[in-house]
């Protein structure tokens, strides 16, 4: 059963939270790839911004959707 009483700030601040874990591992990685700092952060600081605004998207179809919901 969907739960409409969540607000949509709920799913701004899960988007946010998980970016900033995503974001982070992706600096980690470009790190070991590359072995560049810099190189690192910037493949992070773009990748930050292109997955927030995919997940938040992707997140709203799915609360959207009824797929799996059983009535």
């Amino acid at each position: 059963m969907l739960n409409s009483n969540l607000p949509k700030k709920r799913h701004l601040f899960k988007t946010i939270t998980w970016r900033l874990v995503g974001t982070i591992d992706t600096i980690l990685l470009g790190f070991i790839v590359s072995g560049q700092f810099t190189l690192a952060f910037q493949i992070g600081g773009l990748e930050l911004f292109t997955k927030t605004i995919l997940y938040y998207l992707h997140e709203r179809a799915w609360y959207r959707s009824k797929f799996g919901v059983k009535k």
